[in-house]
């Protein structure tokens, strides 16, 4: 059996330090906006290069903040990616404003800014692109647009812990850098956790009291705010976990390495690294015509495997009206045609080998 993602691997390296430092968490009583949180946010600023980083209690809720902060509303509209996961375009909705879809680059799958430009109306006020699968969208062209035409951007960072691009790692380039810490994420909590980083004070401020009901001091209320709060243990378990992060990502563009040698002579399409970042393979992903025989193989032989994402986000009852679409002729064609192998950093040469003859072995049959 070889799983999607395998967690225990790395939970018992790092057990000889995390368990005691949870005991002294539990002992302290401190589960909210605590010492770790607040240790937490100084050391993952430090290590993104951000000014500010702000913790809450989700990825979606980093959205969902960091777009009300921005002042995104009703009559509103921000431009974003179809191929992602749906809290993407779900948090452009809980401030009222319409989620527009831009066709993706059919190379990296990360939106495309020629799309971009051309989904842009009088109510555009934001871009919101997706580092998608651990890939650094193209924040030059997207920055560029974004200041010809008097826009905010909101990078999506919740698969790209760690990637960067020449102008700064992924969560710095633009007003506000959103991130996840579900467990599955390069870097994980065990639980639910977000982070927002942003380089503008006055933005900082209002995240922090916007998370916290709106107050400024204990029962003084500036405004109406959220219950989201990342918790103290959870703060804990990434303040063990943030040092090993480089590491575990250069083992993941290892496994990735290997994917793409063991695949090369196959009639499948490996991920593109654009060569104007570092990827950080969340997911490993290729494109197959064939992508239900591979995947009807890979179960048999005991082999994780999943299709990130099946549904364009386009085709989801949930928006309906709700949404605008332009031509996603990318967006369909990928969908339909891809699969994720298993990823984690822990997956050994030997196995990512298995991966690929099983691959081999459903393309010949």
């Amino acid at each position: 059996m070889i799983p999607m993602l395998d967690l225990k691997a790395q939970y018992e390296a790092l057990r000889p330090t995390l368990e005691p430092a949870l005991s002294e968490a539990l002992a302290a009583t401190q589960f909210v906006l605590g010492p770790n949180v607040q240790a937490f946010e100084t050391e993952v600023a430090s290590y993104l290069g951000a000014r500010h980083a702000i913790t809450c209690a989700s990825g979606t809720d980093a959205l969902h903040l960091a777009l009300d902060a921005a002042g995104i509303g009703p009559g509103d509209e921000v431009i974003t990616t179809p191929f992602t996961f749906i809290a993407t375009a779900e948090a452009i909705c809980y401030v009222g404003a319409t989620p527009v879809f831009a066709d993706i680059d059919p190379g990296t799958w990360n939106i495309d800014p020629a799309a971009v430009e051309a989904a842009i109306t009088p109510r555009t006020r934001a871009i919101l692109p997706v580092h998608l699968f651990g890939q650094p969208a193209d924040m030059d062209a997207l920055n560029r647009i974004a200041c010809n035409h008097e826009l905010l951007v909101i990078e999506d960072c919740a698969q790209s812990f760690g990637a960067s691009t020449p102008a700064g790692m992924t969560g710095t380039r633009g007003l506000a850098g959103c991130f996840s810490f579900f467990p599955s994420k390069n870097l994980g909590c065990y639980g639910d956790g977000g982070l927002i980083t942003t380089n503008d004070d006055a933005m900082a401020e209002r995240l922090r009291i916007q998370r916290n009901h709106g107050q400024t001091r204990r029962y003084h209320h500036e405004f109406i705010g959220y219950n989201s709060r990342l918790d103290e243990l959870q703060a804990v378990v990434l303040r063990h976990k943030l040092p090993h992060i480089d590491r575990w990502n250069a083992e993941r563009r290892r496994v990735a390495d290997r994917y793409d040698a063991g695949l090369a002579d196959l009639p499948v399409t490996c991920p593109i690294r654009d060569g104007a970042g570092t990827h950080v393979f969340h997911q490993y992903t290729l494109l197959s015509s064939a992508r239900d025989a591979i995947a009807e193989a890979l179960n048999a032989a005991g082999i994780g495997n999943a299709i990130y994402y099946p549904v364009p986000l386009h085709r989801q009852p949930a928006f309906g009206a709700a949404a605008v679409s332009h031509d996603l002729a990318h967006a369909e064609d990928v969908a339909r045609r891809c699969l994720s192998l298993p990823m984690f950093p822990e997956l050994d040469n030997e196995r990512v080998d298995r991966v690929c003859d099983a691959i081999r072995q459903a393309l010949d049959g």
